[in-house]
Parts: C-alpha cells; structure tokens; sequence
C-alpha cells in the first residue's frame, strides 16, 4: 500500500463492496461507527429537496449540496458519486433546465447509481464511469462541482483539484465536503487498509489541503463549515496498535470535516494546456 494504484485498487476494492451490500456503507465498513451503530460522520440529508433514501449510503461528511447555493438549469458534476445521493439532491435545485454528471471509479457503484436513478425517474442524471484524477467530462462546461467525503482518498490531490479547475467554466465553483487533520497521524495508521478505505489515514493537514486548492488556481477558498470528528477508542482499537492508540488519544483525534467552497478565475492567465500535458 506505499503506491497510488494499489491504494487506489484499496479503496475501489472496499467501496465496491459496499456498493452491493443491503447496509449502509459506513457503519458497513464499520470505520466511522461506535459500538451503538450510530454514524459518526455522515450529516441527516431527510430535510432536503430530492432526498431519495435508497441512494444514501451513509459515506458522507457534510452538506455540499445545501451550500453550494445551486441554481436552476445549471450544470453540475459530482465526484464520487456513490449511489448517487448528492446528486439527486442536486438535480431536485438545478431543475430538468440542467443536468447532474455523477462521476464514480467504483463499477457496482455505478450501477447502483444508475437503478436508482431508473426507479426515482430522473431523466437530467448522468452517471459516468471515470477516475477522479483524470474526469470524463468535457473542458470548461461545468457551473459547479460538488463532492462529500470523497477527496481525501484520492492519492494525488494535486492532480485531482487541477481537473477540477479543467471541467469548471471560467467563474464556475465548487463546494466540497471533506475529512482533514490537524496534525500528521501515526506512520502506522496510515498502513492499515480499514484506517484508509475509511477516510481516516487518507486525510491530509488542513492547511496542506488549503495550500493545494489554491496552488491549483482557484479564489476565495474558504471554509464555510468545520466540525471535530470523535472517533471512538472501541473502533480505532480493532486497528491500532494499544501503545500508539493511548498516545493519540491523549493529543485528541485532530480529525476534522470541513466543507469549503472556492471559484474558479472568469478569466485565467495560466496558459495552461489541456490534463495529460504535464503544464498545469
């Protein structure tokens, strides 16, 4: 697991099985849930427009869709998809005048994503089979992109916030939903499959994260919502190791959701070349 295709083949490998399991995928990975079952990360969707129960897997970190201010007949593109919560939230607020591309690299996600969509009768859905590091989705065309819990497994962050920037349209935004830490976790957390498939070790320094969305180009980067994430001795001590678990605990988690919105440029003067070029 010290490459990006093996925790990329880590990480398709635990969330396709999620996608054909009955549970909720989460509290099915059994990572972000305490001994009651209850999920510790994933926010309550009830409440908004377009909610569709079947297609809420319980992977979530926050409510992109509630604060990316989504107006109708705009173009949206979701990464990680999943079964496709987010986005028929999004397709409720941007209206049959728009469309919603979700984007997954998981097969059975897809799949999953596209009955729902099937069984809600949600025509302006599109779900594309596609890795978040190189998007199937055209240059310049999208007014938003949305993701929830879905970055911080992605080993190149870099490459993936620069594609991000790629598909947006000149002043288009993103508003995106994500795990951070406040200082480095133990070498030791970072090898364990469960820690990473479960958003744990995967996530980055808060400021790194920052530094990354604004090296890739993008302006008024900010965090519009925070909150510490508790996860407890029970969960983590099927994982860690006793000695490097009480240590951590001591310091706290220093695991934090954010929920950060940013836009691109209306004008770039990167002279930056289409993905693949190496340029950007």
């Amino acid at each position: 697991m010290n490459n990006e295709t093996n925790l990329k083949s880590l990480v398709k490998e635990k969330y396709s099985a999620i996608a054909r399991s009955e549970e909720d995928g989460c509290c099915g990975a059994g990572l972000c849930c305490g001994e009651s079952g209850v999920n510790l990360m994933a926010d309550d969707y009830s409440r908004l427009p377009g909610y569709a129960p079947g297609a809420d897997l319980g992977l979530g970190c926050g409510l992109p869709t509630e604060l990316a201010a989504i107006r109708e007949g705009e173009l949206i593109v979701d990464l990680g998809c999943g079964a496709g919560n987010d986005a028929f939230v999004a397709a409720r607020l941007t209206g049959t005048s728009g469309k919603v591309i979700g984007v997954d690299f998981s097969e059975p996600m897809i799949a999953r994503a596209r009955e729902n969509a099937t069984k809600l009768d949600v025509q302006h859905v599109e779900f594309r089979l596609g890795d978040i590091e190189s998007l199937p989705v055209a240059s310049n065309t999208a007014d938003l992109v949305i993701s929830n819990c879905v970055l911080n497994l992605v080993p190149n962050k870099h490459r993936a916030f620069s594609e991000i920037f790629r598909v947006l349209r000149p002043g288009g935004r993103f508003c995106i939903s994500d795990i951070v830490v406040e200082r480095s976790l133990p070498a030791k957390w970072k090898e364990v499959a469960e820690l990473y498939a479960g958003c744990v070790s995967g996530a980055i320094l808060k400021e790194q994260y920052l530094s990354i969305v604004r090296e890739a180009g993008f302006l008024e980067v900010g965090v519009r919502v925070e909150k510490r994430i508790h996860v407890p001795i029970e969960t983590l001590a099927k994982y860690v190791d006793p000695d490097d678990l009480e240590a951590q605990q001591a310091k706290g988690s220093g695991i934090l959701s954010i929920t950060l919105t940013g836009s691109r440029p209306a004008k770039d003067d990167r002279n930056c070349c289409e993905p693949g070029s190496g340029c950007c």
